[in-house]
């Protein structure tokens, strides 16, 4: 960590608070530490604001702390309380912003939210910032500055390679995560987490963690996962595409491995398989639907009220590995590169049909979903994981406070978004939601003395 030092070369801004990122949680703490009376300057290392929001509509988490505790059990009891209490006042931030949220809808079949348009909110938050602060793109931050102890702002390479201090009373961390960077993937998610397809802002390459652990912070947990769903494989994504060929039916399908067996209850969620797929050999899987899926959950909408499209027909024009089968014998001609075993995988559909009928047993169990797959023709996509964000990340309070290993609060430092860990573990409900909530704590927390 660096003490604080003006050097004659080094331009100075002074401010009172420094937001790092420039995503849904960074643009949340900067237009409402502006509201609240404070000067703010913003710096973002892309050429654009937004991060990974500017790819989701809907900001949504669990109705209630039962819900949250159901799904949620191993995410901080602490963090996940504040979330569901303060939802709805984040609701109402939006609208205090000018932006239009739609009516509560169902999200995920567990959970509540609203449509908004999250580019109109940033935008917005942009917006206010600039009335009395600054936004700098483009912007690349080397370290923290600190004294005795506090940070106390940040050593910036501006967009034109000028050195810029920016000295701050409180520095808000909300670069995105580090799904973007592989090697810390590999580190901190899984020995094969660099095969997973990125769904997410390209940018998003631990810079908070880095600058976190840089002064002390704990961070974890370790083994959390990671938020993404389920891609056809071969195919490299645009960002148009995240949304579109994201393969949630897979909750509703039969998944196996290149080792032609079924290895995780596919029933409890699309996003759970996908954390399941990347500790498989290669990290890759065949998804196999029968008619009942594709015409109930392939070509319907995840969100109530979004656009249904066909995901099967979009992987196709895609040119993902992907077929149909008239019947179940004719899984027994699957290319032999793709590296699977046909008739395997047919036995193994047959036999999950007769148990599934017969209501024994099945192995791994199908625990929201028993039905048979029996209705042809069948659809075969191979997929792989895709990653959105990272649950590994800097520990923090209810607060935003950063703490550090002994859970003290580290002065001037806070975080908010996809760089905190702690809020889930193994699980998900809302990525928007968390930005926005711990986003507003962090600059109420930056504001409190002013």
């Amino acid at each position: 960590m660096g003490e604080a030092t003006e050097r004659p070369e080094t331009r100075v801004l002074d401010t009172d608070v420094l937001v790092i990122g420039g995503g849904m949680a960074g643009m949340t703490a900067a237009a409402r530490a502006t509201r609240r009376g404070a000067r703010v300057v913003l710096v973002e290392v892309a050429p654009n604001l937004g991060g990974s929001a500017t790819y989701a509509g809907y900001i949504w988490t669990a109705p209630s702390h039962e819900v949250m505790d159901v799904e949620n059990p191993q995410g901080g009891l602490e963090l996940r309380r504040a979330l569901v209490d303060r939802f709805s006042d984040g609701v109402d931030w939006i609208r205090q912003m000018d932006v239009l949220c739609g009516p509560e809808v169902t999200v995920a079949h567990v959970g509540r939210g609203h449509q908004f348009d999250t580019m109109h909110y940033v935008d917005q938050c942009r917006r206010e910032v600039e009335r009395s602060g600054s936004v700098h793109l483009g912007a690349r931050v080397e370290r923290l500055e600190t004294h005795e102890g506090a940070v106390v702002g940040a050593e910036v390479t501006m967009a034109d390679g000028e050195t810029c201090l920016v000295r701050a009373s409180s520095t808000v961390l909300a670069t995105g995560g580090f799904q973007a960077n592989p090697e810390m993937l590999v580190e901190r998610v899984h020995p094969q987490a660099d095969l997973m397809t990125l769904r997410s802002n390209p940018e998003s390459r631990g810079t908070g963690l880095r600058l976190a652990t840089s002064v002390g912070a704990a961070t974890g947990p370790d083994d959390a996962g990671f938020y993404g769903h389920l891609v056809p494989s071969g195919i490299t994504l645009d960002p148009s595409e995240f949304v579109a060929l994201a393969l949630y039916y897979s909750e509703h399908a039969l998944l196996f491995n290149t080792e032609n067996r079924r290895f995780v209850d596919e029933t409890i969620g699309d996003h759970l398989n996908n954390m399941a797929l990347v500790t498989q050999p290669g990290a890759r899987g065949l998804l196999i639907a029968d008619a009942r899926v594709h015409r109930d959950w392939m070509t319907t909408a995840y969100v109530e009220g979004a656009i249904s499209l066909d995901k099967f027909e979009l992987a196709q024009k895609r040119g993902a590995r992907c077929g149909y089968a008239e019947e179940l014998d004719e899984l027994a001609y699957l290319p032999e590169e793709w590296g699977y075993d046909g008739k395997a995988i047919r036995q193994a559909i047959e036999a999950h049909n007769e148990a599934a009928r017969a209501g024994t047993a099945i192995t791994p169990e199908r625990s929201q979903d028993p039905l048979p797959l029996d209705e042809p023709p069948y659809y075969v996509i191979e997929c792989v994981p895709g990653i959105t964000f990272t649950f590994h990340g800097v520990t923090i309070d209810t607060s935003g406070r950063v703490l550090d290993t002994a859970g003290r609060p580290i002065p001037g430092l806070l975080a908010a978004g996809s760089d905190i860990g702690g809020l889930y573990n193994h699980a998900y409900l809302g990525g928007l939601a968390s930005a926005l909530i711990f986003g507003l704590a962090a600059a109420d927390s930056a504001t409190a003395s002013s």
